[in-house]
């Protein structure tokens, strides 16, 4: 009996840190991927601070992105639209 009930603890034992493991693994994974992503963030905002051009550059494709999606979804969008109510989003 005592043999038996080692077993099952060690069988419990056994799978309680292999659940651990792989919820470490996963939080590691996470936590790399949210590395990466500041990293790219940091990146982005150092080139857009050295270099002025990258920014008017930006605005103009988001104002074609805007003419583009107002043509496609066949509403006309005008510079002097109404302000959309609070809470909503333009797009």
């Amino acid at each position: 009996m005592a043999g038996s009930s080692f077993t099952e603890l060690h069988q419990n034992v056994s799978a309680d840190m292999s659940e651990l493991t792989k919820d470490l693994e996963r939080m590691v994974e996470y936590t790399e991927k949210m590395s990466l992503q500041l990293t790219w963030m940091a990146h982005d905002i150092v080139v857009m601070r050295t270099n002025p051009e990258l920014v008017s550059s930006m605005q103009k494709l988001e104002d074609a992105y805007h003419r583009c999606k107002a043509a496609v979804c066949g509403a006309p969008k005008t510079d002097n639209s109404p302000v959309p109510p609070a809470g909503t989003h333009p797009d």
